[in-house]
């Protein structure tokens, strides 16, 4: 029987986003990544086992940093 792969990266936390969604990726490219602010409802929302969303802190003029460990989901 096959792992499904990670399903968490707390490994980021905290690291810029899009180096973030760069290491999911590579770890699975089979999912979708989104980066949304903190706050935001994902469009669609709820669970989505082929979703991994990169909430962060929204800052003007500031690179954007991971605010949550990102999951599945």
């Amino acid at each position: 029987m096959s792992s499904p792969g990670k399903t968490s990266w707390p490994e980021v936390l905290h690291w810029s986003v899009y180096p973030a969604m760069d290491k999911i990726k590579s770890d699975r490219p089979e999912l979708t990544i989104d980066s949304l602010p903190v706050g935001t409802v994902p469009a669609p929302p709820g669970f989505q086992s082929d979703r991994v969303l990169v909430f962060y802190h929204q800052e003007e003029g500031v690179v954007r940093h991971v605010a949550v460990i990102p999951a599945v989901g």
